[in-house]
C-alpha cells in the first residue's frame, strides 16, 4: 500500500520541483547570461491517444480547470486542446475588469471568492499578474438606477462584498475628468456608488500563469489542435474527441470555448439554452494619468479604465444580435462614444488605436452554466457575460465537479438543472444596462 501511494505522488513531486522559480534573483542571474537559459514555460509534448480528462479550450476557464484538477484533486493525465494559440481567444479580448458587485444571492459569494483568489494569484502561480485594486466607481444618472444599486448594496453587505453610496461632489472629486452630466444635461449625474474590491490585471499573465502551473503538475497543453467533433460510445456516454491531429479518447471531456460552446456540443447531438453575441471594446492612444479608478456608467452603457501604459480601455454594451463577428458595428461604436463624450467631453481629443470583439454565449437568465450535461462524461462552462473575473473560482468549482461528480456549493445554482425547473438566476445587473 505504501509503495503504491509513493508511486502516485513521486512523479507529481518531481514535476513540481522541476518548474523554474521566477524571482529577482533568477532575473539577475539570467541577465548575466543574456537571458539564454530560461526554462521553457510549458512543454509541447506528443499528443497521446488517451487521457483521463480532455479540456477543450486553452483560455482562462479551460486552463484554470486543468490547473485545479491537478493541484486540488491530483488528476494529472489531462490534455488541454486549443485550436489556435494558448490565450488567444476570449481571454485576450476583454477589458480585464475584476469585481463582485452583483445582485443575486447565488452570484455574489461566487464572485467574492473569485476576486479573493485573484488577489493571491501572483504568489500562487509565481507569475506577475500586475494586479491593481483600483476600485470601481459607478456614475449614476437616474433615480431608478440608484434604487437598483442601493438594493444591490444591501444584498452585497450580507456576503462581505464592498459597495457604498457617495454624493455627486465626492464622485466628481474622485473622477476629475467627469466634467459633463451637469444639472442641465439630458441625464444629469445624481451620485455614485463605489466598489472598493474591484481591480484589473494582465489577461496574458492569467493565461500564461495557469498554463505554466498546470504544465508543472503534469497537464499537457496542445496548441494548434482543433476539436472537430465529440465522440459518443455505444452507451451514449462521451468517449473522446476527433481533432485535426486524429482521435483522442477520454471518458471525461470539458468544453470551455466561450462563444463556440454550441458549435462543439451540437456535434454530440446536445442542444443548450445559449445564444452567441459580440461584446466589443476599443483602446485609445496613451495619455498622461487622468483616471485612477474603473469608471462605470450603467445608465449610459459604457465603462473604462486607464492602463499602466496610459491607454484608455473602453467597453460598451454588447451587440444583442446573434453574431460570431469580432469587429464593432458602426452603430454600437457610435452609441458608446456618444455616451462617453456626454460625460467626458475632453475625451473627444483622444485618438483610437485599436478595437476588438469577443464572443459571448449568453444563457437566458444572463448567468453562467457550469454543469454536467445529458451526455454522460461531458461537462460545460459557458454562458459567461464577463467571464474574465470568474476564471479562478470558475476553474476551481468546475474541477470539483469533474473530479467528484458533485457540484461545488458555490456553483450549485448554475447547473443546467435550473432550466428544467425554472430556477433562473436572473442577473440583470452586469456592467452595462443597455
Amino acid at each position: 500500500m505504501q509503495k503504491c501511494y509513493l508511486d502516485l505522488i513521486l512523479p507529481l513531486v518531481k514535476c513540481i520541483h522541476t518548474m523554474q522559480k521566477y524571482s529577482i534573483f533568477s532575473l539577475a542571474r539570467n541577465a548575466l547570461t543574456g537571458h539564454k537559459n530560461w526554462q521553457q514555460a510549458w512543454r509541447s509534448p506528443p499528443l497521446k491517444d488517451q487521457y483521463d480528462v480532455i479540456v477543450i479550450g486553452a483560455g482562462g476557464h479551460g486552463l484554470a480547470t486543468a490547473y485545479y484538477l491537478a493541484k486540488e484533486f491530483g488528476i494529472t493525465n489531462v490534455a488541454v486542446l486549443e485550436r489556435g494559440w494558448l490565450g488567444g481567444g476570449n481571454i485576450a479580448r476583454n477589458t480585464v475588469t475584476i469585481r463582485s458587485n452583483y445582485m443575486r444571492d447565488e452570484s455574489i459569494p461566487f464572485y467574492v471568492k473569485s476576486v479573493a483568489m485573484y488577489e493571491g494569484l501572483t504568489n500562487e502561480l509565481n507569475f506577475n499578474m500586475m494586479h491593481s485594486k483600483r476600485t470601481m466607481v459607478d456614475v449614476v444618472q437616474t433615480y431608478p438606477k440608484m434604487r437598483e444599486l442601493r438594493r444591490r448594496q444591501l444584498t452585497m453587505d450580507i456576503y462581505g462584498s464592498t459597495y457604498e453610496q457617495i454624493s455627486t461632489e465626492e464622485l466628481r472629486r474622485r473622477i476629475p475628468a467627469l466634467t459633463g452630466g451637469g444639472p442641465n444635461a439630458r441625464l444629469p449625474v445624481i451620485g455614485g456608488m463605489v466598489h472598493t474590491d474591484a481591480g484589473v490585471n494582465r489577461h496574458d499573465a492569467v493565461a500564461w500563469g495557469y498554463a505554466r502551473g498546470a504544465d508543472a503538475r503534469g497537464v499537457e497543453i496542445h496548441q494548434q489542435t482543433g476539436v472537430t467533433s465529440l465522440i459518443r460510445g455505444k452507451d451514449g456516454a462521451i468517449s473522446g474527441v476527433e481533432t485535426t491531429r486524429g482521435t483522442v479518447l477520454a471518458k471525461k471531456v470539458v468544453v470551455a470555448v466561450s462563444g463556440h460552446t454550441t458549435t462543439v456540443t451540437e456535434t454530440a447531438g446536445l442542444k443548450l439554452p445559449l445564444r452567441t453575441m459580440n461584446l466589443t471594446a476599443f483602446v485609445s492612444e496613451p495619455v498622461k494619468p487622468l483616471v485612477d479608478v474603473i469608471v462605470n456608467c450603467p445608465d449610459s452603457g459604457f465603462y473604462f479604465s486607464q492602463s499602466d501604459k496610459g491607454e484608455m480601455v473602453i467597453g460598451g454594451a454588447p451587440d444583442m444580435g446573434q453574431s460570431f463577428r469580432r469587429d464593432i458595428k458602426q452603430h454600437v461604436f457610435e452609441d458608446t462614444v456618444t455616451a462617453m463624450l456626454s460625460l467626458f467631453p475632453a475625451f473627444k481629443k483622444l485618438k483610437l488605436m485599436r478595437q476588438w470583439g469577443g464572443h459571448l454565449d449568453i444563457a437566458h437568465d444572463a448567468s453562467p452554466i457550469m454543469s454536467k450535461t445529458d451526455v454522460d462524461g461531458l461537462f460545460i462552462t459557458a454562458g459567461w457575460w464577463g467571464g474574465y473575473k470568474a476564471i479562478p473560482a470558475g476553474g476551481l468549482t468546475l474541477a470539483h465537479l469533474v473530479a467528484t461528480g458533485r457540484p461545488h456549493p458555490l456553483m450549485a445554482a448554475f447547473t443546467l438543472d435550473r432550466f428544467k425547473h425554472l430556477d433562473f438566476v436572473m442577473e440583470s445587473g452586469t456592467t452595462t444596462a443597455r
